[in-house]
């Protein structure tokens, strides 16, 4: 019983956040979350997101979005970003490291209670030139992000998601 009143105190709180969060931003041209199974996020889940892009003519950029509670016992996350063009027959693959926590132990990201929330760019590690080449095809892409931690399942990791907006 009390395991359940935790599991929707922690639901409510991040419904609470993201509606707090997303009501202070400006529209994203994109944004799609997954809820971890469990709050423990296996190396086999690995969330797919697909949009399209119709306009060539502006700038994009990209963001990875993650919800965590303090719980979560490391510093940073690693992942791998995977990514498939209008066009394109395979994904081109990137390992990144989003770093969660300054050396102080405190979160970098927005918290409230018990949850932390963090939108890292992305765009500067998928190659020398940005993201923004891989966002300058008319069409639809589709994209996968896997958690390449070596502790499996990954505990405390309530969210994923990604996040395209209009670079100004």
């Amino acid at each position: 019983m009390q395991k359940s009143v935790s599991i929707f105190r922690s639901a409510v709180l991040v419904l609470l956040s993201t509606l707090l969060i997303t009501g202070c931003m400006p529209s994203p041209y994109y944004q799609q979350t997954n809820a971890i199974p469990g709050n423990a996020w296996q190396n086999t889940y690995i969330p797919t997101y697909k949009f399209e892009i119709t306009d060539t003519s502006a700038s994009y950029k990209m963001s990875f979005l993650i919800r965590h509670t303090n719980a979560y016992p490391f510093s940073n996350i690693w992942i791998i970003v995977s990514i498939k063009q209008p066009g394109d027959s395979s994904f081109h693959k990137v390992r990144m490291e989003i770093p969660l926590a300054e050396q102080s132990g405190k979160w970098l990201g927005r918290g409230m209670g018990e949850i932390c929330e963090q939108l890292m760019p992305i765009d500067y590690q998928m190659n020398a030139g940005g993201i923004n080449n891989f966002l300058k095809k008319k069409g639809k892409y589709e994209m996968k992000i896997e958690q390449n931690m070596r502790l499996n399942p990954l505990p405390e990791v309530l969210q994923t998601g990604i996040r395209v907006e209009r670079d100004k």
